[in-house]
């Protein structure tokens, strides 16, 4: 059975390298070299690096059984263009869900990224952004003094800030999830006001930011989840056993 998942979260790792385990040849496609180091390597499993056009998508549907989107749940655009993909190709498609955090009550809850640049121009005060490097420019109206991105350690992340222009000194280029001790850490030695984060759920360390962000008395700006309709994790394992069995 060959299987294709789209992945960028921890979620679709794992689910890699259990069907690999049962036999499935795996094809998991990344968008960076960062995605393929968190990867790693295992038998029957072929990973593919860099965003992929429409077509191309199609052509590696071509000879798959099934397709697993196990992209991150704020990477809307990406996941519309798997399951057109799938649809076009004729192959099945799942979404495997990842479960949220169940949001915070202290929190601002906005919309999207701009949305909270909106809130934040009315606001004083540092701020710990925790959205991403692709998020930045939506903060550009924002004094780039006063934003602490926290990105991951790579060359793009870090040139995405210096664009952005971003003081050295305010970047923090390091790999999570983190505890909330580390939270409460970076929020102390900063001097951080506000924290803004997306709803990354247990993998994503979602709750220990918002419980850093609780005891510090630190405002949490919340950018909400889209809806979508998906598996879990459990529920994809299952379909994939089954149709296994049928092949």
């Amino acid at each position: 059975m060959k299987i294709l998942i789209f992945s960028g979260t921890t979620e679709g790792r794992t689910l890699s390298h259990l069907l690999a385990e049962k036999g499935a040849e795996v094809t998991v496609c990344v968008a960076t070299e960062y995605g393929r180091e968190e990867q790693g390597t295992a038998e029957n499993i072929t990973v593919l690096t860099g965003r992929r056009t429409p077509e191309e998508k199609l052509a590696l549907l071509r000879d798959c059984d099934l397709c697993v989107d196990a992209t991150h749940p704020y990477a809307v655009e990406v996941t519309k263009s798997v399951r057109e993909a799938c649809a076009a190709a004729g192959v099945p498609y799942r979404r495997l869900l990842r479960g949220g955090g169940g949001g915070d009550d202290g929190a601002v809850v906005v919309e999207s990224a701009a949305e909270a640049a909106e809130f934040l121009s009315q606001k004083t005060g540092k701020i710990l952004l925790t959205t991403g490097a692709k998020e930045l420019k939506a903060f550009a109206g924002l004094e780039p003094s006063r934003l602490f991105p926290r990105v991951l350690p790579t060359h793009e992340s870090i040139a995405a800030c210096e664009a952005a222009g971003i003081p050295h000194r305010n970047i923090l280029a390091m790999q999570g999830p983190f505890s909330q001790e580390l939270n409460e850490a970076l929020i102390r030695q900063c001097g951080i006001s506000v924290l803004v984060t997306k709803d990354g759920g247990k993998a994503g360390g979602f709750t220990e930011k918002v419980l850093a962000a609780r005891s510090t008395g630190t405002q949490l700006v919340l950018i909400r989840r889209p809806e979508e309709r998906g598996e879990s994790f459990e529920e994809i394992v299952t379909s994939c056993e089954e149709l296994m069995k049928c092949l």
